[in-house]
């Protein structure tokens, strides 16, 4: 029988939100963002504390891979905190990995982690390793931009859904197609179309899908591959074993021939056993290798083992995205077009 994942207990308003970088943090040419993130933050009726990393960045980081890691292991141990929310991403959050006592934060009542990008690399490592959920949406800097009826704003409902509750988030009307980044507000100007791969042209056909949520950013998890911070297989056995998986997976800065080259080391190391289904998010900074495209990538990996693909889905880094929680099990549809996908606290 398939072990329980463990969830943080539901977020509730006046509750304290801590804001630690433990990748990059933010210039003081961009430290306004950070005040109107907080004032958001507020509005939407949480209290704020904020860590000393925020306000820093250097060669690519907030500060020096010690103190990234104390910092934000301190918000995780501390009672008084209810959720961790980081800036925004980076590139080298895998530096502090080594760094944290494991053993203690999985003895520890868990909290939210909510972020994307270069976060989803803690996030991934930490769900793993201790079968606490996470969560894999909106960063602090774009809270400023989540207003309502955006469906990166559901970040609220879904941390504040608790153990044995479901919560369901349907697919964006809009996506933003370029950013204009220091004004905020997203601009949603494109419409949204989720696609079923292989049935790309048949606006009848309806994919489902179902399993335990596992992923985030393709360009950093993957690099985990072979460390101890990624014990996917033990992961799978452990939570997995009844359920299966539905892995989604979005990407930054990389083009057709990297999603392929990264998608096939997964799933030479096995990381796809025991899955049911993928769901892939708008790319960033996509482009085709060639005349090979994203699709050529995702039949190239998925079709032997007859593993459906949805893509274009509203996760990462092409607002708005959902919020998706790594260990929830999840019950995805999509037809048309359209998509919506209910997660349950189980």
């Amino acid at each position: 029988m398939s072990a329980s994942i463990t969830y943080p207990k539901a977020l509730v308003k006046g509750d304290l939100i801590a804001i630690t970088a433990p990748s990059s943090g933010v210039s003081e040419h961009l430290h306004d963002l950070l005040k109107q993130a907080k004032c958001a933050v507020e509005e939407f009726g949480y209290s704020v504390v904020e860590g000393n990393t925020i306000w820093t960045q250097y060669k690519c980081v907030s500060a020096s891979k010690e103190l990234r890691a104390l910092e934000l292991q301190n918000f995780l141990l501390n009672k008084h905190v209810s959720a961790v929310i980081p800036p925004w991403g980076g590139e080298f959050l895998m530096e502090i990995l080594p760094l944290m006592d494991w053993e203690l934060l999985k003895a520890t009542p868990p909290k939210w982690i909510l972020g994307y990008s270069d976060i989803s690399t803690f996030l991934f490592a930490y769900t793993l390793l201790t079968g606490c959920a996470t969560a894999h949406g909106t960063n602090y800097i774009d809270l400023r931009s989540a207003g309502p009826g955006v469906i990166s704003s559901r970040w609220v409902e879904v941390l504040g859904t608790g153990p044995n509750e479901t919560v369901e988030q349907l697919s964006s009307d809009l996506y933003q197609s370029s950013w204009d980044f220091p004004k905020a507000g997203f601009k949603l100007d494109t419409p949204t179309a989720w696609k079923i791969l292989g049935n790309e042209d048949d606006p009848a056909y309806e994919q489902l899908m179902a399993g335990r949520l596992i992923g985030g950013c393709l360009d950093t998890i993957s690099i985990l591959i072979g460390t101890p911070y990624a014990p996917l297989q033990a992961f799978s056995e452990q939570y997995c074993h009844e359920t299966g998986m539905v892995w989604y997976l979005e990407s930054c800065e990389m083009k057709a021939a990297d999603l392929y080259r990264h998608l096939w080391q997964m799933k030479q190391c096995g990381w796809f056993e025991n899955t049911n289904g993928v769901l892939i998010g708008r790319p960033a900074g996509y482009s085709p290798t060639q005349n090979f495209g994203l699709q050529d990538a995702l039949h190239q990996v998925f079709d032997d083992r007859h593993i459906p693909v949805i893509y274009e889905v509203d996760i990462g880094h092409v607002p708005p995205q959902l919020t998706l929680v790594n260990g929830a099990f999840a019950n995805v549809s999509s037809i048309a077009g359209r998509g919506s996908i209910t997660m349950s606290y189980i």
